[in-house]
């Protein structure tokens, strides 16, 4: 069973990694990672981590995540990974996804994009297993609601992350 876990951090979306997490279909072994700004509430549900457990499972490669999102990623967060800290648990299950060569799929919540930031995303960008996926919402599709909406930015992630899903109407 491939393994899929899910880091929030302290970004503005905090719901929308809430609802990827939720949808990830059963076939799936998943864990959510909830920084100290994510909502607390969810600490003791089922394969839930808090920010500050460095010694959690997903903190080992081999542990054996197979894809990391971090849905949203604060730009702090960002520069912490971009620059190699690994100071809580997100920051580390990112290291680890790099240096095990998995996939780690970071979704930048912030505008506009600073000269600092750009240049972390590119940094980030050119190792082999990391996409820079912000939600950037599309029309194609007619979303009528914010739900239409969420489930094509998390379709869209799932289909980078190598996950079927039919969450949104594709371009005919």
């Amino acid at each position: 069973m491939k393994k899929i876990l899910v880091c929030i951090s302290g970004a503005s979306g905090a719901s929308l990694g809430l609802k990827l997490y939720s949808l990830i279909p059963p076939e799936y072994e998943r864990f959510l990672v909830l920084s100290e700004h994510a909502k607390i509430v969810l600490e003791k549900e089922e394969n839930i981590f808090l920010n500050d457990d460095i010694a959690a499972a997903p903190a080992s490669g081999s542990f054996g995540i197979d894809v990391t999102f971090i849905v949203p990623c604060s730009m702090n967060t960002l520069a912490k990974i971009a620059l190699g800290i690994a100071d809580n648990l997100i920051t580390r299950a990112a290291q680890v996804a790099i240096k095990e060569k998995k996939k780690l799929i970071i979704a930048p919540r912030e505008m506009p994009f600073s000269e600092i930031y750009l240049e972390h995303m590119l940094k980030l960008s050119k190792l082999q297993n990391v996409i820079i996926a912000p939600p950037v919402i599309a029309y194609y599709n007619k979303p009528e609601t914010i739900d239409d909406i969420e489930k094509f930015l998390i379709g869209k992630w799932f289909d980078l992350a190598g996950i079927d899903n039919k969450l949104f109407k594709r371009w005919k």
